[in-house]
């Protein structure tokens, strides 16, 4: 029997299936879809298209990182546990499903992303969202510019640029100036202190949308975070997804299991 005071290990839940939180003007599929089939061998992998993205309506008002998290954890249903892998914007909503749903988030893995974007990405995020609502053809240039890193444009060929540019044009999605505007407001700085999950942070070295600077300051402020970093702009998984698709793996293979993490105190039951 435990004595008065005394403490024991309290493990944290094992991960049960992946959700997936997609970027702002992205869906899940455009963001995860070459490492979906893969992951789904190892826990059942999904998530919801966000309000204006895929086949989900745009919402009639601005949107909330709370409710797009609340989205995210419904998509789980029945599904106690889970870990979320978030990318770009998906990783402030897996930032506040964390913080408002603890018992069921089994892990984090934050993915090119900021926990507020600092001046020079706003600026790129104003010019976005002026693009999406004037001209869908310099949009996608203009895309396409801070999405891959100059090594991997450089390996396109013309064909394939025009392939790219005409693809972004027909599959912008219709919610962008919305899913644009939340990302000009994410703040979610002082959550990260309180993030009890184990958590893996995955940078894109040569991203030009986002500093890997301000990547950085979700594993700064997460406890016990771990950093790493990938070869590519923000398109990761274009640029790389087989590294991505093994740090996520292995992640994973980590929090398969319940694991010891924090002491409890339990207080002794004994009458006297």
């Amino acid at each position: 029997m435990t004595a008065h005071g005394a403490t024991v290990p309290a493990a944290r839940p094992a991960t049960a299936a992946l959700l997936l939180a997609h970027g702002a003007a992205g869906t899940v599929r455009a963001n995860f879809g070459p490492l979906i089939p893969a992951l789904s061998r190892t826990v059942p992998a999904f998530g919801p298209d966000f309000p204006g993205s895929g086949g989900t309506p745009r919402a009639s008002g601005p949107l909330e990182l709370d409710d797009l998290a609340d989205q995210l954890v419904a998509a789980a249903g029945d599904v106690e546990t889970f870990a979320i892998l978030g990318y770009s914007m998906g990783c402030a909503v897996a930032v506040r499903a964390a913080i408002r749903h603890p018992r069921r988030v089994a892990g984090l893995i934050l993915t090119a992303g900021a926990p507020r974007v600092d001046a020079d990405t706003r600026a790129r995020m104003d010019e976005w969202q002026r693009l999406a609502e004037r001209d869908h053809t310099a949009l996608a240039r203009f895309i396409m510019s801070v999405m891959f890193s100059e090594t991997f444009l450089g390996t396109l060929t013309d064909h394939q640029l025009e392939s790219f540019l005409d693809l972004i044009v027909f599959t912008t999605p219709a919610g962008t100036t919305e899913q644009i505007d939340l990302v000009r407001r994410i703040d979610v700085e002082r959550d990260l202190p309180n993030i009890t999950a184990p958590t893996l942070v995955i940078g894109t070295k040569h991203d030009r949308l986002i500093a890997p600077s301000s990547m950085r300051a979700y594993a700064d402020g997460i406890p016990g975070a771990r950093w790493t970093e990938l070869d590519s702009g923000h398109a990761v998984a274009l640029e790389a997804p087989q590294q991505w698709l093994s740090l996520v793996e292995a992640f994973l293979t980590e929090t398969a299991s319940p694991a010891v993490v924090e002491q409890t105190e339990v207080v002794d039951a004994r009458t006297s």
